[in-house]
């Protein structure tokens, strides 16, 4: 192989770190675990269930508080569904889970461990369908 064909199979099209079949599967197996805790802590908090009632006053914030992080898990796990934004979803659920983490070690002060891992498979969520953000991400640019 020549330097010039190297050079044209490194296309853009072909440099998108698009997932093989495997890991294509995987992801989306990790991608509906999340959807499915994220809509149901999500519609909890949404619906003012009294556990989530509880645990946002004693975080202090308010409920409009525990409304807010509800909309964000929906709007997150719906996202997780779209292959355009299964990516840019991952990452959203992985800065909501920091925070889920940061208040649950030291407002709550209960164990973060469910936290921790939500956070860990969004992010490999959001690593993995990182092509796909860069191409939303890239439209628009233009």
């Amino acid at each position: 192989m020549t330097q010039q064909d190297f050079a044209t199979r490194q296309t853009p099209a072909t440099a998108d770190k698009r997932p093989g079949k495997a890991l294509n599967v995987v992801l989306w197996v990790l991608q509906i675990g999340l959807l499915a805790e994220f809509a149901l802590a999500g519609i909890a908090k949404v619906t003012a269930n009294p556990q989530m009632v509880d645990m946002f006053a004693e975080i202090g914030a308010g409920q409009w508080f525990r409304v807010l992080t509800g909309v964000l898990e929906l709007a997150g796990a719906i996202g997780l569904a779209i292959p355009a934004l299964c990516g840019l979803a991952g990452l959203g659920l992985a800065a909501l889970s920091v925070g889920a983490t940061i208040t649950n070690i030291f407002v709550l002060h209960t164990n973060p461990t469910i936290t921790i891992v939500l956070f860990v498979v969004a992010a490999v969520v959001a690593w993995g369908r990182r092509g796909r953000t860069a191409e939303l991400v890239n439209r628009f640019r233009r």
